[in-house]
């Protein structure tokens, strides 16, 4: 194992790690508020209820 950090600069490669540990994270919470099952901000979306417009009544004409 100690050969492998005489490759690789042990610093460097800890902050790479961690910066694309960070950006997984992010993309993770991001894809999953993007959802609406697992919205955790909004809540889940409720479908908005659909207005029956009921015919017009036609006015009586009078004669």
């Amino acid at each position: 194992m100690w050969r492998i950090w005489r490759l690789f600069d042990p610093v460097r490669t800890m902050v790479a790690q961690g910066v694309f540990l960070f950006a997984l994270a992010a993309m993770i919470h991001l894809i999953l508020l993007s959802t609406n099952k697992f919205n955790w901000l909004d809540g889940p979306k409720v479908a908005a209820p659909t207005a029956q417009i009921a015919p017009a009544a036609t006015p009586a004409v009078k004669s």
